[in-house]
């Protein structure tokens, strides 16, 4: 039986062997937009994802309390059945930095999520489609916060 120091050792050639053929896994690190995330108002983050002026509208829906006891963990969810969605995003409008979250939308996924957002008081929440050829179509929902999430 093999002991600790030769299975590491064995180890160690095996990754270095993996390594000179290039077959190990690079360093995965997520792709974000950092100026939507920053973005602070609505026309902020208009700009920073590069699309149209948004609309209201019956085929976006937003789901969530109508009072959330702790701001720190409020469940929320969006869904559209829209054909050609590619994008869906959770919009806070009161905090600090407006986006939530931002969905990447591709033709085997339904665009339906859910998640848990940090609210540091009441506020709109919006859910926000964005479509093939760059249309926001959004839905909004009042959601009180009685406990703020956000140092409140």
């Amino acid at each position: 039986m093999p002991t600790r120091r030769q299975m590491l050792q064995r180890s160690a050639a095996v990754a270095s062997a993996m390594a000179s053929l290039g077959l190990l896994p690079q360093v995965a690190q997520a792709a974000w937009n950092k100026a939507a995330f920053e973005a602070k108002t609505m026309a902020d983050l208009v700009k920073a994802l590069g699309v149209s002026a948004p609309t209201e509208s019956k085929d976006v829906t937003i789901t969530g309390p109508d009072i959330a006891e702790n701001g720190a963990v409020v469940p929320v969810g969006c869904a559209s059945a829209l054909p050609g969605v590619k994008r869906l995003l959770i919009l806070v409008e009161k905090n600090p930095n407006m986006l939530a979250a931002l969905f990447d939308v591709s033709e085997g996924v339904d665009a339906n999520f859910n998640t848990r957002v940090k609210m540091g008081q009441s506020s709109n929440v919006m859910a926000v489609a964005i479509t093939a050829d760059n249309k926001l179509l959004y839905a909004q929902k009042e959601i009180k916060v009685t406990l703020g999430g956000c140092g409140g």
